[in-house]
C-alpha cells in the first residue's frame, strides 16, 4: 500500500515537472512570437526580415478586410492573441473609448522624435497617448490630360456632362457623399439630415459620368484607359503616377478629406515588449523612408522625409505651398450615418454599380 502510494506521488509530481516545462517551454515561445494584426501588403518585406533578425521575435502577420472586423474580433478578445494593430482614424476613436487599447510606454521609444506633429493630436487620441500615426492620405483627383480638355480645379468640375461615362471612384460612401456636400459649402461631418439629402440629390445628377465605383486597382483603370478621370486614394494616386508621371493631380479647391491609419497596442496584448519595439523599430527615419515608398501614403514620420527617393517625394510628402483646407472625416450619429447609406445605395444604383 504504501509503495503504491509512493509510486501514485512520484507519478503526479513527474507529471507536474513535464507539464511544468512544458508551460514554460510555451510561454518563452510565445514571447518570441510578434502577431501583427492589420492589411495585407502594409510593409516591405525587408523590414518585416530586418524586425526579426535583429530581435529575435517571430512575426505572425494577420490580415483584415475591414476596420469594422477588426473592432468584432477584438471586442471579442480584448485584445488577446493581437499585439499590434494598425487602423484607420474613425475607428481608432471607438477602440480607445471602449478601453481595448493601452497607453503606449515612449521610454521604450527611442524614435518616437521622428513623428511628424501635423499628425498628432488628432480627434481619435488628442493627447498621443494611445497610437503612432502610419501613412496619411488625402482623397485625390487624377485625370488624363490628354483624354480631358477641361481644366479641373474642383469636385464641381467632376459633374461636368463631357465627362458621361468616364469617371471611376473608390467605394467609400462617406468619401464620395462628401463630394457632394463640400461642393454644397457643408462639412462632411455635418448631422443636419436635410443638407445630407440635398447633397444626396447633388450626387445623383453626377450618376451619368460614372463608369466605376471599386477600391482595389482603380489606379490600373486609369492606367489603361478604362477611365479617364478619378477620384483615388493617396497610395493608388503614388502608383498611377509614378507609372504615368504626365497624370494630372487635382486637389479640389473646395477641400479636401483627410485621413490617418496608426497603430496601437491592445489593451490585453500577449506581447505589448514586442508591439513597442517594432514601433520604435519603423520609426527609424531610413526605415520609416523605406516603408512609405512601399506604402505610397503621406509619410507621418518627419524624420524619415530626407531619405525619401526623390522619384516618391511629390506623392509622399505634402507639397509645397499646401494650403487647401483639409477636413477629417469623424464617426457622425447614427441616423446620419444611415442617411448616407440610403443616399449611397440610391447612386450606385443609378449609376448602374
Amino acid at each position: 500500500m504504501k509503495k503504491s502510494i509512493i509510486f501514485a506521488a512520484c507519478a503526479a509530481a513527474l507529471l507536474v515537472t513535464v507539464f511544468t516545462t512544458v508551460f514554460t517551454a510555451c510561454s518563452r515561445q510565445n514571447q518570441n512570437v510578434f502577431t501583427l494584426y492589420t492589411w495585407a501588403e502594409m510593409f516591405p518585406q525587408e523590414i518585416l526580415d530586418g524586425f526579426e533578425a535583429q530581435t529575435g521575435y517571430r512575426i505572425n502577420y494577420i490580415n483584415f478586410d475591414y476596420n469594422e472586423t477588426m473592432l468584432t474580433r477584438l471586442e471579442q478578445s480584448r485584445g488577446r492573441g493581437y499585439d499590434l494593430i494598425i487602423a484607420d482614424d474613425y475607428i481608432l476613436e471607438t477602440i480607445i473609448e471602449k478601453g481595448l487599447a493601452q497607453k503606449l510606454d515612449r521610454t521604450t521609444l527611442s524614435n518616437y522624435h521622428n513623428i511628424n506633429p501635423i499628425y498628432q493630436n488628432q480627434f481619435y487620441d488628442p493627447l498621443n497617448e494611445y497610437t503612432v500615426p502610419y501613412g496619411a492620405g488625402v482623397q485625390t483627383i487624377v485625370y488624363d490630360p490628354f483624354q480631358i480638355q477641361l481644366n479641373i480645379t474642383s469636385y464641381a468640375d467632376l459633374w461636368n456632362p463631357s465627362l458621361r461615362n468616364r469617371l471611376g471612384t473608390i467605394d467609400n460612401h462617406r468619401v464620395i457623399n462628401g463630394m457632394a456636400l463640400k461642393v454644397l459649402g457643408i462639412s462632411y461631418n455635418t448631422l443636419n439630415l436635410t443638407d445630407i439629402r440635398a447633397a444626396g440629390e447633388r450626387l445623383l445628377a453626377l450618376a451619368p459620368n460614372i463608369r466605376l465605383i471599386k477600391d482595389d486597382f482603380l489606379q490600373d483603370d486609369l492606367l489603361s484607359g478604362e477611365i479617364n478621370i478619378a477620384v483615388m486614394y493617396t497610395s493608388q494616386v503614388t502608383m498611377a503616377m509614378m507609372e504615368n508621371p504626365a497624370l494630372k493631380i487635382v486637389f479640389p479647391t473646395e477641400g479636401i478629406g483627410f485621413g490617418i491609419m496608426a497603430g496601437f497596442i491592445p489593451s490585453e496584448a500577449s506581447n505589448p515588449a514586442a508591439a513597442h519595439a517594432f514601433l520604435d523599430y519603423i520609426m527609424d527615419a531610413r526605415r520609416g523612408a523605406a516603408c512609405f515608398e512601399h506604402l505610397g501614403y503621406y509619410s507621418t514620420f518627419s524624420g524619415s522625409d530626407p531619405y525619401i527617393g526623390p522619384e516618391y517625394k511629390e506623392f509622399l510628402t505634402i507639397p509645397q505651398g499646401f494650403n487647401f483646407d483639409m477636413e477629417m472625416i469623424k464617426n457622425i450619429s447614427v441616423e446620419a450615418e444611415e442617411e448616407h447609406s440610403r443616399i449611397w445605395t440610391a447612386f450606385k444604383a443609378a449609376a448602374g454599380r
